[in-house]
């Protein structure tokens, strides 16, 4: 699959919903260089656009799953920037008393409300031959009244019923498209035209041979089925669009996949059925009491899912709106319903378009675990709707341990091989699923064509003593198999020959996942005319040997210098054929974009796209061609919010008490001399890491040329203030060996902020009394912690959307994936809740009212707040209506950050008191192995927990250009 390799701070989506791609892309079927996980051979990828705002980007294709949007998960439903009424309100100095009652929503000061307000930037996606690239007009920040829409919650997604898709949906305004000229300009935009005025448009994807363009239209009108999605198609050299169904009655359902080329002139339909009525009407009295039993004394042990089934009504409700009926709809008008009405989970075409993998759940459904574990059947048909023979149909699985690397029983991961016309392959687990289990192998992989003869077993293509990863395909002679294991951070990569069985299997890359420095980058993938992704093999002229392109970030102690090697398979040997300016610029290599022919590549002919950007300079895509080397600049994107181009920026480094190396990103305001202005106030805000050894965690990752993208909510919004903002400062916490990291949480965690305050002071730039610090989800958590045990440090801090209260997550939490029961004292130590009588430093909480996040229940943030207030604590609560685990809103964004500065004005700028005057009195008694807490205690960070998939805050999240491929 193509994965953005430029994944800056983590960021919390605010739908978990269905696809959603980032705002600049490659075409649907580009392939990035990351090969793991990707469930299908046809796997996209998008380009980054540096815009001064990101809403979240329009839903695409189902080709499109796997595609995180670091950039741009803001804004869940786009609408004009401007916003909606209730937010026309100017930003006034209130006294205590009237802020405190706080009814009305507020706006920042102008400096960070222009950021905020400046228009996105569109998206783009390249055909897949590389001559043409699409122009997808996007909207600024949504009103609330967007997400003020009923949506229901059921079975751990929500959905909006009116539309009968995913709640929250962004959408793309118009499509432009473009040609490619051969010297990179780009020709004049066509529009494409023909769908109704004000239309809102979703799932974008190119057909195989790139004439066509299938996308969702939906038109918003007051009690009107309108709002319901239609698909349509657009003829690519005309720029023409008009309905795929010539029935007014014929509608998309986008709970789960939506629609897929089978070819280049039919498309498979997710549609609502036409049989279905109105939705089920909760019953006014219940039939019985609700009961959950487990009288068979089953262990299950299960982490904290948010928006489950409650009753036999939700399940009837989500079967109501998750059924669909697959419809065969051809470009000549053709209309063919094939199977019968289910809950179609997925759909993917094999790569000679004869046959289809369709994937469904079923009932018994569970209220306690989300429907991705519901049970799953999966079938293979042909492409006209007939039905082959049954894959699998696995069972509810409540019962998945908590450990890490534990998986589902049965067939998992099962796709069609990218470099063969029909054949399926799969993994399957040789522990039941438990990584506590000691097994050798522990996962076996199996191949088998899709109509196997009578008799004939699937084939073991390999076995695997880790947890298996994933297989990036390119014919009989050649395949990479992936293994891991999160415990000892190994990652594996194995040579296969999946049609030579007398070629044994043997290791290419043994290594950890966390050394950086070792990473020895990713094979590049080429477009196949079948429109999978297989690695690119390269030759040389009279040269037999066989050479593959690893695309790799390059980490060092200088910071990141991403390169390109020409790699022989067969001798391990290296020769770097294109590495960044590392000067002044921060470059990588995005995709391939000579791949449109079957076979080898030639290292004349080799042609890539290429990102470009430096501290003040936005990322522009350039495309390079051997063997001349010529470069031919393709986008020229402005800079997103010119008031602080010529802002500071630094990646420093310093050391914690105990050896460990740390780094941050430190920004200074424009124009900033320390000897006119003094020491600045200064905002920290980070996110603690989890890593199994201190080398890697001192390692540098990141790169100090990288441009400064500054998204909606970001801490380097204060850059406007004249604030020194202290980015992702290295907030390890290392468990080495046996030991568990989260048994020295708080220890670490204090060590690792007094060694970047020390740092900041230490260099004149922030004034000892105004550093605060801040951070979302396992960021709020940490900052609380730090105010707890660590007053000598901070004037104050700022908390989003956090978890405060370890108790509440019993069955693990983040990284954690021992049990309340088996690590009390780590819980109970680890939780500021059970040291609220310990802050004494401002804090304001924030959350969203509607967080699905899991572990982070709005709860969490009320129950603290109340701790705190019963023992005096100066402490504020804002509570976002609609909201969920990131913010979306024009409004509820506007509000958090006027709270956001007024605390740190009133807090920060103002204060007067001593903060850091028992510093070295506080260092002392660490260095004698006492902490604040009087315990070593406790979290976990770093590669996996829920609260780190959505992390949610970046200063590089939301303004640079998204490729999709």
């Amino acid at each position: 699959m193509m994965r953005l390799h430029k994944v800056y701070h983590r960021l919390s989506l605010l739908s978990l919903s269905s696809s959603i791609h980032p705002p600049f892309a490659l075409s649907p079927n580009l392939n990035l260089n990351v090969p793991f996980l990707s469930s299908s051979p046809r796997a996209p990828g998008y380009l980054r656009t540096h815009s001064r705002n990101a809403s979240k980007p329009a839903m695409t294709a189902s080709r499109f799953h796997h595609l995180v949007p670091v950039n741009s998960a803001l804004s869940e439903a786009g609408t004009a920037g401007s916003g909606s009424e209730n937010t026309s309100a100017t930003f006034t100095e209130e006294d205590d008393e009237n802020v405190s009652i706080g009814v009305k929503y507020r706006l920042p000061p102008p400096e960070i409300r222009d950021i905020v307000d400046a228009p996105p930037l569109p998206a783009l996606t390249f055909s897949p031959l590389r001559d043409k690239i699409l122009f997808l007009n996007r909207r600024s920040l949504p009103p609330l009244a967007e997400l003020a829409r009923p949506e229901e919650k059921l079975a751990g997604i929500r959905i909006d019923g009116k539309c009968n898709t995913r709640s929250r949906m962004s959408f793309y305004t118009g499509i432009g498209i473009h040609q490619l000229m051969p010297d990179g300009s780009l020709g004049p935009e066509k529009e494409v035209r023909g769908f109704p005025d004000g239309a809102k448009i979703n799932f974008v994807a190119w057909s195989n041979d790139g004439q066509h363009l299938a996308f969702s239209v939906r038109v918003e009108e007051e009690e009107s089925s309108s709002s319901k999605l239609r698909v349509w198609v657009a003829d690519v050299e005309t720029g023409t669009a008009w309905p795929l169904f010539q029935s007014p009655d014929i509608y998309l359902n986008a709970v789960f996949d939506n629609y897929v080329w089978v070819d280049n002139s039919t498309l498979l339909v997710c549609t609502i059925p036409l049989s279905r009525g109105n939705p089920p009407k909760k019953p006014l009295v219940p039939s019985g009491p609700k009961i959950q039993s487990n009288e068979q004394k089953t262990v299950i042990q299960i982490r904290t899912f948010q928006d489950l089934l409650k009753d036999e009504y939700d399940e009837d409700l989500f079967d109501y709106y998750a059924t669909s009926q697959l419809v065969l709809a051809s470009l000549d008008g053709t209309v063919k319903e094939i199977g019968t009405p289910a809950v179609y989970t997925s759909m993917d075409p094999s790569p000679d378009e004869k046959y289809l993998l369709i994937s469904s759940i079923h009932r018994p459904y569970s209220f306690i675990v989300p429907c991705g574990r519901f049970p799953k059947k999966v079938d293979v048909w042909t492409t006209d709707g007939k039905f082959v023979r049954e894959l699998c149909d696995l069972p509810l699985a409540e019962d998945i341990p908590i450990a890490f690397s534990s998986v589902r029983k049965g067939m998992r991961s099962i796709n069609w091989r990218a470099d063969k016309p029909s054949t399926i392959y799969w993994a399957e687990t040789q522990d039941g699923g438990d990584a506590k289990v000691e097994v050798s192998p522990r996962d076996i992989i199996y191949t088998q064509p899709a109509e196997p003869q009578e008799g004939e077993q699937p084939e073991i293509l390999h076995k695997l003593d880790l947890r298996y990863g994933g297989i990036s395909w390119c014919d009989d002679s050649l395949a990479l198999v992936y293994e891991s294991w999160y415990k000892t951070r190994r990652t594996r990569t194995w040579v296969i020959s999946p049609g030579l069985k007398d070629v044994n299997p043997h290791i290419l890359f043994d290594r950890s996942s966390e050394d950086v420095y070792s990473d020895p980058g990713s094979p590049m993938l080429r477009r196949t005319p079948a429109g999978t992704y297989v690695i690119a093999k390269l030759r040389k002229e009279n040269d037999e040997g066989t050479y593959l392109l690893l695309n790799g970030n390059g980490a060092t102690p200088e910071g990141n210098i991403p390169f390109l090697d020409l790699f022989d398979i067969n001798t391990g040997s290296k020769e770097r054929i294109w590495e960044t300016d590392k000067e002044k610029y921060y470059e990588s290599v995005v995709a391939l974009m000579s791949d449109q022919k079957e076979g080898d590549i030639h290292i004349n002919d080799l042609k890539i796209l290429t990102s470009k950007e430096s501290k003040t300079e936005n990322t522009q895509y350039y495309i390079q061609s051997w063997p001349d080397r010529k470069l031919c600049q393709i986008t020229d994107f402005p800079h997103p919010y010119p008031q602080l181009a010529s802002l500071q920026k630094e990646m420093i480094r310093y050391q914690r008490k105990d050896g460990v190396q740390l780094t941050a990103t430190l920004y200074l305001p424009p124009g900033f001399d320390p000897s006119k202005e003094g020491p600045l106030a200064c905002l920290v805000w980070s996110y603690p890491g989890e890593f199994k050894s201190k080398d890697a965690a001192g390692q540098v990752r990141g790169s100090p040329n990288e441009f400064a993208g500054i998204g909606p909510t970001s801490a380097l919004l204060w850059l406007a203030r004249r604030f020194a903002i202290l980015s992702g400062p290295t907030i390890p916490i290392i468990g080495e060996g046996d030991e568990e990291a989260n048994d020295r949480y708080v220890e670490q965690l204090v060590s690792s902020a007094e060694a970047a305050v020390e740092e900041v002071i230490r260099r004149g730039v922030a004034h000892p009394n105004k550093i605060a610090v801040g951070g979302h989800s396992y960021g709020a958590f940490m900052t609380a912690n730090l105010l707890a045990h660590a007053p000598h440090l901070f004037c104050c801090g700022i908390a989003r959307s956090g978890a405060y209260n370890r108790t509440l997550t019993p069955f693990g939490f983040q990284n954690e994936d021992r049990t309340l029961w088996e690590a009390t004292n780590t819980y109970v130590e680890m939780s500021p809740f059970m040291s609220a009588n310990k802050i004494k430093k401002p804090i304001l909480l924030i959350h969203g009212e509607e967080d699905n996040n899991p572990g982070t229940l709005t709860m969490q943030s009320d129950r603290f707040f109340n701790a705190l207030k019963g023992h005096g604590a100066l402490c504020r609560l804002v509570i976002l209506p609609f909201e969920s685990h990131g913010y979306a809103s024009r409004e509820s964004i506007m509000h958090v950050l006027w709270e956001t500065d007024r605390w740190l004005q009133m807090h920060c700028v103002s204060n007067t008191s001593e903060v850091s005057a028992d510093l070295d009195a506080s260092k002392d008694r660490a260095s004698n192995g006492v902490t604040e807490s009087e315990n070593k205690a406790v979290a976990a960070t770093g590669g996996g927990g829920a609260e780190l998939a959505d992390n949610f805050e970046s200063e590089q999240f939301h303004s640079k250009p998204r490729l999709h491929h």
